[in-house]
């Protein structure tokens, strides 16, 4: 009964011990996932990543557009369009010289210039009909030499830059130094127009003027050439009858030569001599 009874406890136990050996490779693989969670672990716990356009794109978005919170990012505002050049407050709060026809405004004048002082600065406004610049210079004569020139430029590219020249001769050389700030340009219709404020005080320099001095307006225009400037398109460009203050607001029309034919003073002798003559009636 004893031998009999140690058979069965010798069986019981190598059962066990053959239960156990089986059991070993599945705690010794899950030893292994347990261990090896630093590789695959974390894997697991992922979401599954789909490789499509679709889900490229959509990820694309949340990490380009979207904030941490999940709200677009806010988008640069639109840039300001070019203010329209106001005519109404010519002579008022601005200076004016319109050349053209009769009655043209900042849009229909073959040359249009407005100055008006903001603080330590006078602001210009320049507008002609034109695809290439527009300029205005200031001289202590009439004559076009040793001036100091403020220039509007529509170059290839479709901007419209302020530049800086000073006449040698007939010639304009561009200066460097550039005393325009606040620049700002357009070209549409054919016409260049901009607008651009310089100190009315500067350090003494022969190729920059004091604009708190009285000085002759030059007014021209013309063609340009991949961004640089060519002849003027009239032989003899308009010029202010007399010097001009920044601290006197005026509106003045000069008529372009279309409108000069009975303004003139030859033309003006002449009438009067015709006139004369129908009056006094032949010998």
């Amino acid at each position: 009964m004893a031998v009999r009874s140690r058979g069965v406890w010798r069986r019981l136990l190598l059962l066990l011990l053959l239960a156990g050996s089986a059991a070993s490779p599945a705690e010794e693989g899950g030893g292994r996932r347990e261990a090896g969670g630093g590789e695959h672990g974390e894997e697991a716990a992922r979401p599954h990543h789909d490789s499509s356009y679709g889900t490229f794109a959509s990820e694309f978005y949340d990490l380009r557009y979207l904030s941490e919170e999940g709200y677009p990012f806010p988008t640069a505002p639109p840039v300001d369009p070019f203010a329209k050049i106001r005519v109404d407050d010519c002579g008022k709060t601005k200076g004016c010289f319109r050349y053209g026809k009769p009655g043209c405004n900042a849009d229909t004048c073959d040359y249009f210039l407005s100055y008006r002082r903001i603080g330590a600065d006078v602001e210009f406004e320049l507008s002609a009909d034109t695809d290439g610049w527009v300029a205005v210079g200031f001289s202590s004569d009439k004559k076009m030499g040793g001036d100091d020139v403020m220039a509007c430029v529509h170059d290839d590219n479709g901007r419209v830059r302020i530049q800086h020249f000073y006449n040698v001769g007939q010639w304009a050389k561009e200066i460097q130094r550039n005393p325009a700030r606040d620049e700002e340009g357009v070209f549409e219709n054919n016409r260049v127009t901009c607008r651009f404020k310089r100190p009315v005080y500067v350090p003494r320099e022969e190729t920059i003027v004091d604009l708190h001095l009285s000085w002759y307006y030059l007014f021209a225009w013309g063609p340009a050439i991949q961004g640089s400037i060519t002849r003027h398109d009239i032989d003899s460009p308009p010029v202010s009858e007399r010097v001009v203050s920044i601290y006197k607001y005026e509106d003045i029309f000069m008529p372009s030569a279309a409108y000069q034919t009975f303004s003139s003073p030859f033309c003006l002798l002449l009438i009067v001599a015709l006139t004369f003559y129908l009056l006094m009636g032949t010998p």
